[in-house]
């Protein structure tokens, strides 16, 4: 795991990268909760979510929004934020242009801006979201949602009440040729106090049943191609 700072749309940005050592490595960023409420790259489930990429390969950053820790800049209400993170992936993408998928992961505020990011990046194959803040934001951009992805969120969350993320989920899952899994992690609160492993546990699973389907979809496509020769 490496220290970088680099050029974002309002000054220089902070974060923490690592380098796969795999030449065609996908890539992911993770974006961290709302900067006005203590949120930061620091914050145990997005470090917990760039692990999981981390172990399975992936080059991987995780920054903070402007204003945030050494990034430069104040809290913009979303617009700002989405501008970084959009900056964020393009730092990412001029250091793995062979990359063979992206992935990006949010958790609250973070996975608002990371579905934003998704609607206007269509390499963006896949993500995960923690908490979406589906009671309080409008996600009604997601038409239609682009790539698959897992929702998960915590059965006891007394901020965002978890019929709101279901509900989204549902939404979302009806789209023609895209699957949304939707998870509920039992006793969670919005924190996930005492259930990180649990998420964890999820979040894992996941990774690992796409990243092998998508391996034997491009094995089902080389050897089609084969037989038509």
């Amino acid at each position: 795991m490496t220290d970088v700072i680099f050029n974002g749309p309002d000054g220089r940005l902070e974060g923490r990268y690592h380098q796969s050592k795999l030449a065609d490595a996908p890539i992911a960023i993770v974006l961290h909760p709302h900067p006005l409420h203590g949120g930061n790259m620091n914050n145990r489930i997005i470090y917990t979510m760039y692990n999981a990429f981390v172990d399975r390969g992936f080059s991987v950053l995780r920054f903070n929004f402007r204003g945030v820790g050494r990034s430069q800049g104040v809290f913009d209400g979303g617009i700002g934020e989405l501008s970084d993170a959009a900056y964020a992936f393009d730092w990412m993408q001029q250091f793995n242009k062979n990359s063979r998928s992206c992935w990006i992961g949010g958790y609250s505020f973070g996975a608002l801006i990371s579905m934003q990011l998704m609607m206007r990046r269509p390499e963006i194959e896949g993500f995960i979201s923690i908490s979406p803040p589906a009671n309080t934001e409008d996600f009604s951009f997601l038409a239609p949602c682009p790539s698959c992805g897992l929702i998960s969120h915590g059965d006891a969350d007394n901020l965002i009440p978890i019929e709101a993320a279901s509900k989204l989920a549902s939404k979302l899952g009806t789209q023609k040729n895209i699957e949304i899994e939707f998870t509920a992690i039992k006793g969670a609160d919005h924190f996930y106090k005492n259930k990180i492993n649990l998420l964890n546990t999820e979040i894992c699973r996941y990774l690992d049943e796409s990243l092998s389907s998508e391996k034997e979809k491009k094995s089902m496509k080389i050897t089609t191609k084969k037989k038509k020769k």
